[in-house]
C-alpha cells in the first residue's frame, strides 16, 4: 500500500448511482452549449408548489430558523396523519410518525432501528440503486428477487416465502409504484406479502414514495393490511420538493424511541424551513393534481410512439414517472447505448445496469417528468438516431 495514502473504508466502495453520473455528464454537454433532454433522473420538472414557496419565505421573514423535535413538528406530524385518514381512510396515530431528511434519511433510520450486520433483505431486481448501496454500505446483505413477465415484473408472496425457506430473511424491502418500472402491486398481492412477512417473522418496509402517482387505479398502503409494516414516504415526488429534503417514516410503536435516537445523533431534526414547506404542500391538492395529469399526458404519448421508433417491449407503468424499455433488439450493453444516445442525439437516460445488475445489460429507464414539450422532442430525437 503506498504509505502517503491512508485506508479508505471497504464499506465505502458501494457501486455508483449511474442516473447521477449521467446527469453529471449531460451537464457537461449543457456547458458546451448542447440543448440535452433530460430523462435520466426521477425529477419532477414542476416547480414547488405556490403555497410551499410562500411558506419558506414566510418563515424567513419571521427570523429564527432552528431545530425541531428529533421526530418531527408536531404539526406536521399531525397533518401526515390526517393525510392518511384522508387518502387511504386508515387512522395513523401522528406519534408514530418520524420525519426524515427525505426517503434516504428514512432507509438510514430504518436498517439501523432494524438489522444487524449480516442481516438479509430481500429487494426487486430490477430495483432502486440505491437500496443495494445503502445496504452494504451498513453492512447489510442484499437479496435480489428477480422479476419478470410471469410476476408482472413484480415480487409475490411466494418469492419471499421460498427465499426464506431456502436461506432465511430478515427483511423485505419493496416499492409500489416500482422504479425503475412503475409496475404497481395488486391489492391482493400487497396483502398477501404483509401476511406473509407477518407469519414468517420478517419485517416488511413499504417504499411508497410514488403514491399520488398511479394513472389506472389508486395505490394501496402496507397499513392497510398490517400495522407492524414500516411505511417509507416522502415529499419530493408527488409534492415536487425533490431539494427540500424532507420525508416521513410510519413505525411499529416499538421502533419509534430506536429511530427518536438515531436521528437525534444522525441529523439532530430535519430542517425546521422545509419542514414548514412540507406541511404546506397539503393544500396544495389542485395544483399538484394538474401536475399528475401532465405526466398521465406524457405516459400516453410515449406508449403510443415509443413503439412505432422500434422501443416496445416495455414493462407495465401504472405509476410513477418512467418506463422502463428492454432494448434487445439494438444492443446488449445498455451502458454504452445510453452514452451514445446521449452524446449522439442529445437525449440523457439510465442505464438498466444502475437498477439491474445482471438482465439491465439490454434495458434502460426513461423518466416522463419533463415537459410535454420535452417529450415529443426526445422522441423525434430517437427516431431519427435509431433509423
Amino acid at each position: 500500500m503506498d504509505s502517503t495514502k491512508l485506508p479508505i473504508s471497504r464499506r465505502s466502495r458501494v457501486a455508483p448511482f449511474m442516473a447521477m453520473d449521467v446527469l453529471s455528464e449531460a451537464a457537461a454537454l449543457e456547458r458546451q452549449g448542447r440543448r440535452i433532454i433530460h430523462m435520466e433522473v426521477g425529477e419532477p420538472a414542476a416547480p414547488p408548489p405556490q403555497v410551499v414557496r410562500e411558506a419558506a419565505i414566510a418563515a424567513l421573514g419571521g427570523g429564527r430558523i432552528g431545530y425541531t423535535e428529533a421526530l418531527g413538528l408536531p404539526s406536521l406530524r399531525a397533518a401526515i396523519a390526517r393525510s392518511y385518514r384522508e387518502l387511504y381512510g386508515i387512522e395513523v396515530p401522528a406519534e408514530r410518525i418520524a420525519v426524515t431528511t427525505g426517503s434516504s434519511g428514512a432507509f438510514i433510520l430504518v436498517f439501523l432501528a432494524c438489522f444487524d450486520p449480516g442481516a438479509r433483505i430481500a429487494i426487486s431486481e430490477p430495483g432502486y440503486p440505491a437500496y443495494r448501496n445503502l445496504l452494504e454500505a451498513l453492512g447489510l446483505i442484499a437479496v435480489p428477487l428477480a422479476v419478470s413477465a410471469a410476476t408482472r415484473f413484480a415480487v409475490t408472496a411466494e418469492m419471499i416465502e421460498a427465499e426464506h425457506r431456502e436461506q432465511g430473511l430478515d427483511g423485505v424491502l419493496l416499492m409500489s409504484p416500482a422504479n425503475p418500472s412503475g409496475t404497481m402491486l395488486t391489492r391482493e398481492a400487497l396483502a398477501a406479502i404483509c401476511a406473509t412477512c407477518e407469519r414468517l417473522g420478517i419485517r416488511f418496509i413499504s417504499d411508497e414514495i410514488y403514491h399520488g402517482l398511479t394513472y389506472e387505479r389508486p395505490a394501496d398502503t402496507a397499513l392497510a393490511f398490517s400495522e407492524r409494516s414500516i411505511v417509507v414516504n416522502s415529499f419530493s415526488k408527488y409534492y415536487c420538493m425533490t431539494g427540500w429534503r424532507v420525508g416521513w417514516l410510519v413505525l411499529p410503536e416499538e421502533l419509534v424511541r430506536p429511530v427518536e435516537r438515531l436521528q437525534q445523533s444522525l441529523a439532530i431534526s430535519v430542517p425546521y424551513l422545509s419542514q414548514l414547506a412540507a406541511e404546506a404542500a397539503f393544500g396544495a391538492r389542485d395544483e399538484l393534481e394538474a401536475v399528475r395529469r401532465g405526466y398521465a399526458k406524457n405516459r400516453r404519448y410515449l406508449l403510443e410512439e415509443l413503439p412505432k421508433i422500434g422501443i416496445a417491449d416495455i414493462h407495465p407503468a401504472d405509476g410513477a414517472f418512467y418506463i422502463y424499455a428492454d432494448l434487445g433488439r439494438f444492443t446488449e450493453d445498455s451502458a454504452a447505448f445510453c452514452k451514445r444516445m446521449l452524446e449522439e442525439a442529445g437525449v440523457a437516460a439510465t442505464t438498466g445496469l444502475d437498477f439491474d445488475r445482471q438482465g439491465g445489460r439490454r434495458t434502460m429507464r426513461l423518466s416522463f417528468a419533463g415537459s410535454h414539450e420535452d417529450m415529443r422532442e426526445a422522441v423525434a430525437r430517437l427516431g431519427n438516431w435509431l433509423r
